[in-house]
C-alpha cells in the first residue's frame, strides 16, 4: 500500500467582506453660513426698518402690559369668525389673529391686573371653542364682550 503524504487540514477560507460604502463626505459648513447670513441680514433689514419708521412712542408705552393689551386688540379687531374654517391663506390668518388675540390678552392680565377682564373673556370664548368646535352664541358674545372693553382701553 501506498500512503500519501499527509498534507495539513485547511480551514475554509471565508470570503472577504465587501469593503464598507462610504457615502462621499458633505460638508453643511455652506448652508450653516448660509442661514447665518440670511439671519443677520433679515434682522438687520427689520432693525432699519422699524428705526426708521418708529412712531417716536416713549418705549415704556410701546412695550409691556399695555403693548399687549393693545395688540390682544388689535388682532381681535382683525379677526373675522367666518373665515375660521376657511381653507388656506384667509382660514391660517383669522387662526393666527384668534390665537395671537387670546395669547396677548394672556400676557397682558399676568403683568398688569388691569387686562384681567380681556383675557377672562376670550379665555371663556377660546375654551368655549374649543368644547363645541365652532363660534357659537356663547362664544360671540364672550367675543363681543372683548371687543366691548378693547373700546375701553
Amino acid at each position: 500500500m501506498h500512503m500519501q503524504p499527509q498534507q495539513p487540514s485547511q480551514a475554509p477560507v471565508p470570503p472577504a467582506s465587501p469593503a464598507p460604502i462610504i457615502p462621499p463626505a458633505s460638508s453643511k459648513g455652506p448652508l450653516v453660513a448660509a442661514l447665518l447670513v440670511g439671519l443677520l441680514v433679515g434682522g438687520a433689514g427689520v432693525g432699519t426698518a422699524w428705526a426708521l419708521t418708529g412712531s417716536g412712542e416713549d418705549p415704556s408705552i410701546s412695550a409691556g402690559p399695555a403693548a399687549d393689551a393693545r395688540g390682544a386688540c388689535a388682532a381681535l379687531a382683525g379677526f373675522d369668525a367666518s373665515k375660521y374654517a376657511v381653507k388656506g391663506d384667509e382660514g391660517q390668518v383669522a387662526l393666527y389673529r384668534w390665537n395671537g388675540a387670546v395669547v396677548l390678552s394672556e400676557a397682558a392680565a399676568t403683568a398688569d391686573p388691569t387686562y384681567k377682564p380681556l383675557a377672562d373673556a376670550l379665555r371663556r370664548a377660546s375654551q368655549r371653542h374649543q368644547q363645541v368646535f365652532e363660534f357659537d352664541a356663547q362664544v360671540n358674545k364672550d367675543i363681543a364682550q372683548s371687543r366691548k372693553i378693547c373700546a375701553g382701553l
